[in-house]
């Protein structure tokens, strides 16, 4: 469990998707699933190919296939016996899966390489298609078939990436143009930028994921400085920009979602500042207009307090008006974007009623929009 990183949030997380429907605790299946010792002394298979997207996934239908294994965990059932929730995950979709007769002790195996080979059923639970699991085996995938088990943005990636370039370059202070540049014209780090999830659970946890957050914070701020004229639109747009770019490095995303040595013993908030540094640096050197040291203090403390508490994560609290701003920011698309995750609303598999609790919004979530469904009453 990990406290929520954005203002104003002082909830504890478990992970995100434990929200996607709830195991039916009424009996045990009777299915088996390899034991430790059995799975350890049979050879993992090399290559997976089988595989139905989830996207097509209904009610009572054989599932099989290879997917993504995002968050599996041991729960208890009511009788007191262990069984595995886990939610698989391909490029069109996602649902959430349990493992009746499933001990503790088979977890590390089966999450060995990130990606399972597996066998079930589905049904509704809730309002909701999940499957109930009768084989779950770890399985090597080559490096052709991951564009489509791993989560990816509904967005295309360039178009997405060309407005916010767009957007950096139309900043008014030369200087601050001049360090806009310095990362738009790193080409490992803009491409790192594209690929990269927002989190490895939490919010817009898919490829492309923090390229998709950015550019909507981007285009939610420029929609409020008619509002908030005071705000420095320039460092507004350069701390957006800035804020997570961090998580290019704190993350790894090419064999399923993990932290990486960086994230784990750095985090993206210092690792931004010190980048922020370095890439002033290079755009006085090249343009020979820096920003100031004060402007540099600005936008340092900008990377440094995103995360807006100190007990979440943050050295320093938002002390700025546009610190505060883009803080506030940062959290609505963050809590926004986990509720509509959460509710299921247009996912493979139907709108459940009610989400299971969500730790990090405190509460469970009422699914349905009631406009739709009444079009849809009346059509």
């Amino acid at each position: 469990m990990r406290a929520c990183s954005h203002a104003n949030c002082s909830r504890r997380f478990p992970p995100r998707w434990t929200s996607f429907g709830r195991a039916d605790r009424r009996g045990q299946v009777g299915y088996t699933l390899w034991t430790v010792s059995t799975a350890r002394n049979r050879s993992m298979p090399e290559e997976a190919t089988q595989h139905q997207d989830l996207a097509a996934v209904q009610d009572k239908q054989l599932l099989e296939g290879t997917y993504s294994l995002m968050n599996p965990q041991v729960g208890v059932t009511r009788s007191g016996k262990d069984f595995l929730k886990c939610l698989l995950r391909d490029a069109t979709g996602q649902i959430a899966a349990r493992k009746w007769s499933f001990d503790e002790s088979q977890l590390e195996f089966v999450k060995a390489t990130g990606f399972v080979r597996v066998s079930g059923h589905t049904q509704v639970y809730n309002g909701l298609v999940q499957v109930i699991l009768d084989t779950i085996e770890p399985v090597e995938v080559g490096v052709e078939q991951l564009a489509s088990l791993m989560p990816t943005s509904r967005y295309d990636i360039e178009q997405m990436y060309a407005e916010v370039v767009s957007i950096m370059r139309s900043l008014s202070d030369q200087s601050m143009q001049s360090l806009a540049d310095a990362y738009l014209e790193d080409t490992e780090l803009m491409e790192s930028f594209k690929r990269a999830p927002a989190a490895v659970s939490m919010h817009h946890a898919y490829l492309g994921g923090l390229l998709e957050h950015t550019l909507t914070l981007l285009k939610l701020a420029e929609s409020s400085f008619e509002r908030y004229p005071e705000l420095n639109r320039d460092i507004v747009l350069v701390g957006l920009f800035l804020h997570d770019l961090g998580k290019t490095v704190e993350l790894e995303w090419e064999r399923g979602f993990s932290y990486t040595t960086e994230g784990n013993l750095v985090g993206h908030l210092v690792r931004g500042a010190i980048w922020l540094q370095v890439k002033a640096a290079i755009a006085k050197k090249r343009s020979g207009t820096g920003i100031t040291a004060d402007t540099l203090r600005v936008l340092q403390h900008i990377v440094l307090s995103h995360h807006g508490q100190l007990e979440h994560g943050s050295p320093k609290v938002p002390a700025t008006p546009e610190a505060i701003f883009i803080s506030m920011l940062d959290c609505l698309d963050a809590r926004t974007r986990m509720a509509i995750d959460n509710s299921g609303r247009g996912q493979a598999g139907g709108t459940p009623l009610y989400s299971e609790h969500v730790g990090t919004l405190g509460t469970r979530l009422y699914c349905p929009d009631p406009l739709a469904e009444a079009s849809t009453e009346s059509g």
